[in-house]
Protein backbone atom coordinates (compact mmCIF):
# COMPACT_ATOMS: atom_id res chain seq x y z
CA UNK A 1 0.00 0.00 0.00
CA UNK A 2 1.07 3.55 -0.77
CA UNK A 3 -0.06 6.62 0.89
CA UNK A 4 0.65 10.17 -0.06
CA UNK A 5 -1.14 13.03 2.03
CA UNK A 6 -1.07 16.77 0.87
CA UNK A 7 2.64 16.16 -0.60
CA UNK A 8 4.63 19.20 -2.80
CA UNK A 9 7.78 19.61 -4.31
CA UNK A 10 8.74 23.10 -5.88
CA UNK A 11 12.00 23.45 -7.81
CA UNK A 12 14.49 26.40 -7.66
CA UNK A 13 12.13 28.13 -5.18
CA UNK A 14 9.20 28.55 -8.48
CA UNK A 15 8.59 25.34 -10.64
CA UNK A 16 6.14 23.83 -8.58
CA UNK A 17 6.22 20.11 -9.83
CA UNK A 18 4.20 18.35 -7.71
CA UNK A 19 1.09 20.51 -6.21
CA UNK A 20 -0.72 19.20 -2.72
CA UNK A 21 -0.64 15.71 -4.26
CA UNK A 22 -3.27 13.35 -2.00
CA UNK A 23 -2.93 9.24 -3.40
CA UNK A 24 -3.63 5.94 -2.00
CA UNK A 25 -2.62 2.66 -4.45
CA UNK A 26 -4.21 -0.26 -2.54
CA UNK A 27 -3.11 -3.46 -1.75
CA UNK A 28 -4.53 -5.51 -4.08
CA UNK A 29 -4.33 -3.76 -7.15
CA UNK A 30 -2.59 -2.73 -10.62
CA UNK A 31 -2.48 1.10 -10.41
CA UNK A 32 -1.55 3.11 -13.33
CA UNK A 33 0.08 6.45 -13.44
CA UNK A 34 -0.35 8.22 -16.20
CA UNK A 35 0.50 12.16 -17.23
CA UNK A 36 2.29 14.28 -20.05
CA UNK A 37 6.21 14.63 -19.70
CA UNK A 38 6.97 17.19 -17.04
CA UNK A 39 3.65 16.38 -15.17
CA UNK A 40 4.80 15.61 -12.14
CA UNK A 41 5.10 11.38 -12.36
CA UNK A 42 9.30 11.07 -12.25
CA UNK A 43 9.29 13.81 -9.29
CA UNK A 44 6.40 11.91 -7.38
CA UNK A 45 8.15 8.53 -8.05
CA UNK A 46 10.95 9.75 -6.81
CA UNK A 47 9.29 11.16 -3.92
CA UNK A 48 7.97 7.60 -3.20
CA UNK A 49 10.78 5.91 -3.12
CA UNK A 50 12.94 8.23 -1.09
CA UNK A 51 15.55 9.79 -3.55
CA UNK A 52 14.39 13.46 -3.30
CA UNK A 53 12.51 14.80 -0.28
CA UNK A 54 9.01 16.76 -0.40
CA UNK A 55 8.80 20.23 0.59
CA UNK A 56 5.80 18.99 2.75
CA UNK A 57 3.34 16.24 3.05
CA UNK A 58 3.58 12.46 3.81
CA UNK A 59 4.56 9.62 2.45
CA UNK A 60 3.80 5.88 3.69
CA UNK A 61 5.19 2.22 2.43
CA UNK A 62 2.66 -0.16 4.17
CA UNK A 63 2.41 2.35 6.54
CA UNK A 64 5.71 3.37 7.03
CA UNK A 65 6.65 6.81 6.93
CA UNK A 66 9.41 7.06 4.14
CA UNK A 67 10.72 10.53 5.70
CA UNK A 68 10.45 9.11 9.62
CA UNK A 69 12.31 5.49 8.50
CA UNK A 70 13.59 5.77 5.32
CA UNK A 71 15.36 2.43 5.91
CA UNK A 72 12.47 -0.20 6.73
CA UNK A 73 10.05 2.01 4.06
CA UNK A 74 12.74 1.26 1.31
CA UNK A 75 12.90 -2.50 2.71
CA UNK A 76 8.78 -2.64 1.86
CA UNK A 77 9.47 -1.94 -2.13
CA UNK A 78 11.34 -2.53 -5.09
CA UNK A 79 11.68 0.17 -7.58
CA UNK A 80 12.33 -0.49 -11.13
CA UNK A 81 13.76 3.07 -12.90
CA UNK A 82 13.15 4.46 -16.72
CA UNK A 83 16.94 4.06 -17.13
CA UNK A 84 18.36 0.46 -17.05
CA UNK A 85 22.24 1.57 -17.44
CA UNK A 86 23.63 0.56 -14.35
CA UNK A 87 26.48 -1.39 -12.65
CA UNK A 88 27.49 -2.11 -16.58
CA UNK A 89 30.72 -3.59 -15.33
CA UNK A 90 29.17 -6.21 -13.32
CA UNK A 91 28.27 -9.75 -14.43
CA UNK A 92 24.53 -10.24 -14.30
CA UNK A 93 24.94 -13.01 -12.04
CA UNK A 94 27.03 -11.00 -9.70
CA UNK A 95 24.22 -7.76 -9.94
CA UNK A 96 21.98 -10.22 -8.67
CA UNK A 97 23.60 -11.04 -6.04
CA UNK A 98 24.36 -7.61 -4.89
CA UNK A 99 21.18 -6.77 -4.75
CA UNK A 100 20.16 -10.03 -3.27
CA UNK A 101 23.03 -8.82 -0.19
CA UNK A 102 21.20 -5.02 -0.22
CA UNK A 103 18.28 -7.04 1.64
CA UNK A 104 19.54 -9.67 2.86
CA UNK A 105 18.08 -12.22 0.89
CA UNK A 106 19.30 -16.00 2.29
CA UNK A 107 21.47 -17.73 0.14
CA UNK A 108 18.81 -20.66 -0.88
CA UNK A 109 16.18 -17.78 -1.16
CA UNK A 110 18.16 -15.99 -3.91
CA UNK A 111 19.07 -19.17 -6.01
CA UNK A 112 15.62 -20.02 -5.97
CA UNK A 113 14.36 -16.61 -6.84
CA UNK A 114 17.34 -15.79 -9.37
CA UNK A 115 16.81 -19.59 -11.16
CA UNK A 116 13.06 -18.38 -11.91
CA UNK A 117 13.34 -14.84 -12.99
CA UNK A 118 15.83 -15.98 -15.48
CA UNK A 119 13.91 -18.55 -16.66
CA UNK A 120 10.44 -16.44 -17.06
CA UNK A 121 12.52 -13.89 -18.67
CA UNK A 122 15.12 -16.21 -20.89
CA UNK A 123 17.92 -14.49 -19.37
CA UNK A 124 19.68 -18.06 -18.04
CA UNK A 125 22.82 -17.96 -20.73
CA UNK A 126 23.30 -14.42 -20.08
CA UNK A 127 24.16 -14.18 -16.31
CA UNK A 128 27.41 -14.73 -16.58
CA UNK A 129 28.16 -12.29 -18.76
CA UNK A 130 28.88 -8.10 -18.21
CA UNK A 131 25.73 -6.36 -18.47
CA UNK A 132 28.19 -3.79 -20.62
CA UNK A 133 27.44 -6.44 -23.09
CA UNK A 134 23.10 -6.41 -23.08
CA UNK A 135 21.04 -5.23 -25.46
CA UNK A 136 18.65 -2.64 -24.09
CA UNK A 137 15.86 -4.72 -23.69
CA UNK A 138 18.19 -7.31 -21.66
CA UNK A 139 19.23 -4.41 -19.38
CA UNK A 140 15.85 -3.80 -18.37
CA UNK A 141 15.11 -7.39 -17.45
CA UNK A 142 18.48 -7.40 -15.45
CA UNK A 143 17.23 -4.39 -13.58
CA UNK A 144 13.78 -6.07 -12.92
CA UNK A 145 15.16 -9.41 -12.41
CA UNK A 146 17.56 -7.54 -9.52
CA UNK A 147 14.48 -5.28 -7.95
CA UNK A 148 12.35 -8.69 -7.40
CA UNK A 149 15.17 -10.98 -6.19
CA UNK A 150 13.80 -9.98 -2.53
CA UNK A 151 10.27 -10.21 -3.04
CA UNK A 152 8.98 -7.20 -2.16
CA UNK A 153 5.48 -6.54 -1.17
CA UNK A 154 5.19 -3.24 -3.36
CA UNK A 155 6.46 -2.88 -6.85
CA UNK A 156 7.33 0.85 -8.48
CA UNK A 157 7.44 0.73 -11.59
CA UNK A 158 8.39 3.36 -14.03
CA UNK A 159 8.18 2.98 -17.98
CA UNK A 160 9.04 -0.86 -16.98
CA UNK A 161 8.01 -1.89 -20.54
CA UNK A 162 10.45 0.39 -22.77
CA UNK A 163 12.62 -1.74 -24.57
CA UNK A 164 11.30 -5.13 -23.89
CA UNK A 165 10.60 -7.54 -26.31
CA UNK A 166 6.60 -8.30 -26.66
CA UNK A 167 7.36 -11.56 -24.99
CA UNK A 168 9.21 -10.15 -22.10
CA UNK A 169 6.59 -7.56 -22.07
CA UNK A 170 4.10 -10.21 -21.71
CA UNK A 171 5.88 -12.03 -18.78
CA UNK A 172 6.04 -9.33 -17.26
CA UNK A 173 2.51 -7.98 -17.21
CA UNK A 174 1.50 -11.50 -15.99
CA UNK A 175 4.16 -11.16 -13.46
CA UNK A 176 2.29 -7.93 -12.60
CA UNK A 177 -1.15 -9.22 -12.03
CA UNK A 178 -0.05 -12.40 -10.44
CA UNK A 179 1.70 -10.29 -7.77
CA UNK A 180 -1.66 -8.08 -7.21
CA UNK A 181 -3.71 -11.17 -6.96
CA UNK A 182 -1.61 -12.22 -3.80
CA UNK A 183 -2.81 -9.00 -2.51
CA UNK A 184 -0.25 -6.90 -3.10
CA UNK A 185 0.76 -3.94 -4.83
CA UNK A 186 2.04 -2.51 -8.19
CA UNK A 187 2.52 0.69 -8.84
CA UNK A 188 3.58 2.02 -12.53
CA UNK A 189 3.87 4.85 -14.84
CA UNK A 190 3.56 4.48 -18.43
CA UNK A 191 3.13 6.44 -21.47
CA UNK A 192 1.54 3.13 -23.42
CA UNK A 193 -1.73 3.94 -23.07
CA UNK A 194 -2.78 0.70 -24.43
CA UNK A 195 -1.31 -1.00 -21.64
CA UNK A 196 -3.14 0.94 -18.93
CA UNK A 197 -6.03 0.09 -19.88
CA UNK A 198 -5.97 -3.42 -20.26
CA UNK A 199 -3.68 -3.84 -17.48
CA UNK A 200 -5.35 -1.62 -14.56
CA UNK A 201 -7.67 -1.52 -11.71
CA UNK A 202 -7.42 2.11 -11.21
CA UNK A 203 -5.73 4.99 -12.75
CA UNK A 204 -4.64 8.44 -12.05
CA UNK A 205 -3.98 10.80 -14.42
CA UNK A 206 -1.24 13.42 -13.42
CA UNK A 207 -0.71 17.23 -15.12
CA UNK A 208 0.83 20.63 -13.42
CA UNK A 209 1.68 18.64 -10.51
CA UNK A 210 -1.90 18.16 -9.46
CA UNK A 211 -4.00 14.86 -9.74
CA UNK A 212 -7.06 15.20 -12.66
CA UNK A 213 -8.76 11.68 -12.15
CA UNK A 214 -8.37 9.02 -10.13
CA UNK A 215 -10.09 5.92 -10.13
CA UNK A 216 -11.35 2.97 -12.43
CA UNK A 217 -11.58 2.97 -16.29
CA UNK A 218 -15.19 3.06 -15.62
CA UNK A 219 -15.82 5.56 -13.34
CA UNK A 220 -13.37 7.92 -16.40
CA UNK A 221 -16.20 6.85 -18.85
CA UNK A 222 -18.86 7.81 -16.66
CA UNK A 223 -17.15 11.00 -16.61
CA UNK A 224 -16.73 11.32 -20.10
CA UNK A 225 -20.20 10.31 -20.78
CA UNK A 226 -19.15 6.49 -22.21
CA UNK A 227 -15.93 7.46 -24.19
CA UNK A 228 -14.79 4.54 -25.08
CA UNK A 229 -11.22 5.35 -25.96
CA UNK A 230 -8.34 6.20 -23.12
CA UNK A 231 -6.53 7.52 -25.41
CA UNK A 232 -9.16 10.26 -26.27
CA UNK A 233 -9.96 10.92 -22.27
CA UNK A 234 -6.51 11.46 -21.27
CA UNK A 235 -5.63 13.99 -24.58
CA UNK A 236 -9.29 15.53 -23.31
CA UNK A 237 -7.66 16.06 -19.36
CA UNK A 238 -4.21 17.04 -20.47
CA UNK A 239 -4.35 18.71 -23.43
CA UNK A 240 -6.12 22.26 -22.61
CA UNK A 241 -4.20 22.47 -19.21
CA UNK A 242 -1.30 25.27 -19.26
Amino acid sequence: MIELSNVNKTYNGKLKAVDNLNLVVKKGEIFGFLGPNGAGKTTTIKMITGIIGCDSGAIKINDVDINRSPIEAKRQFGFVPDDPNIFLRLKGIEYLNFMADIYNVSAAERNTRIEELSKRFEMVNALTDPIQSYSHGMRQKIVIMGVLVHNPSVWILDEPMTGLDPKSSFVLKEMMREHANKGKTVFFSTHVLEVAEKLCDRVAVINNGKILFCGTLEELKIHFKGEESLEKMFLEMTGNEN
